[in-house]
């Protein structure tokens, strides 16, 4: 049963990851390349109010304003290129492992009727572990991913001569002279604990999509499309305010300098509470609001309709 699983999930993320590049190739929705274009910017400045020295920066703004006066506009991109390469795998994979655990689930009868009707679906909290499962799947590769672009997000230099990085490679082959590749993976368990709030995501977009549903014959009623739309968007909030305490512990982790011992998970969390207290956690939250509800509702309009047009199991109702 194990193998089937296995094989599924690898047959679905190759489906979901050609049809992420037919996506892009015909310029539809948000891609992956889309996502670094809009969002990378307000990435960078999270990265800085999470990782820098306390004092650096007042705030969202002042943080924006200083990156751009001191290192120039371009500056908001450092590190864009890991996820515009890696993104369109680690979401392959993220979705395509999400439907195969929603699959198995309902296999396994975590199911329950919908309301009215003799149909099964899935549970509110089957969805919720589907997401979780597939979060900590994408893990395997968004972690070096995402140490890539955590390493040069933190390079404050404004001349690329003076960096210590001089790109994702050069990145790349200096972690791994001082680390080894294991080190690449720094920050996995920072990782694992972000990544397991797609709980909260996935369930939470379930949850609201019922909620649309039912307002089926109202003056309320939507399209499924505009149900997605709204759904995601909406979803990602709940993500973020979840998520964000372990995204500082994650970044955190990532951008300690190699010549340091490397970090763990316990004193991380340990030096973020002596530092700054319990808001210290929320380092960042501001940025990732502002970005969140255009980029997920655009995401999940364009998967949900995806999986619909291409015939996949249904695993919603």
């Amino acid at each position: 049963m194990f193998a089937l699983l296995v094989r599924s999930l690898a047959l679905e993320a190759v489906r979901y990851l050609l049809l992420l590049f037919a996506r892009s190739a015909f310029a539809e929705g948000d891609t992956g390349l889309t996502k670094v274009t809009v969002g990378h910017g307000f990435d960078t400045i999270k990265t800085r109010l999470q990782c820098c020295p306390p004092g650096i920066y007042r705030g969202t703004l002042d943080c924006l304003v200083k990156v751009v006066r001191n290192e120039g506009v371009f500056a908001l991109y450092k590190g864009a290129t890991p996820p515009a390469v890696g993104w369109g795998a680690i979401d392959s994979l993220l979705l395509g492992s999400l439907h195969n655990y929603r699959l198995f689930l309902i296999r396994h009868h975590w199911t329950e009727h919908v309301p009215g009707t003799d149909v099964q679906r899935l549970t509110l909290a089957g969805h919720g572990l589907a997401g979780f499962g597939a979060g900590l799947t994408s893990t395997l590769i968004a972690t070096p991913m995402e140490h890539l672009k955590i390493k040069l997000q933190m390079q404050s230099q404004r001349s690329a001569a003076d960096r210590q990085f001089k790109g994702p490679i050069d990145c790349a082959k200096q972690i791994v002279q001082h680390k080894g590749v294991l080190g690449l993976w720094t920050g996995f368990t920072g990782s694992l604990a972000f990544r397991g709030n797609f709980l909260w995501m996935f369930g939470s977009f379930e949850a609201l999509m019922r909620l649309f549903t039912s307002m089926q014959g109202t003056s309320f009623e939507m399209t499924t499309g505009t149900a997605n739309f709204l759904s995601g968007g909406l979803s990602s909030f709940t993500f973020w305010f979840m998520a964000i305490p372990a995204d500082n512990i994650k970044n955190r982790m990532m951008a300690v300098p190699l010549t340091d011992p490397r970090p763990t998970f316990r004193g991380t969390v340990t030096q973020i509470y002596r530092t700054l207290g319990v808001r210290g956690f929320f380092a960042g939250l501001t940025p990732c609001l502002l970005r969140a509800f255009p980029s997920n509702a655009c995401a999940f309009y364009v998967y949900e309709g995806l999986m619909r047009g291409f015939g996949a199991e249904k695993t919603r109702h």
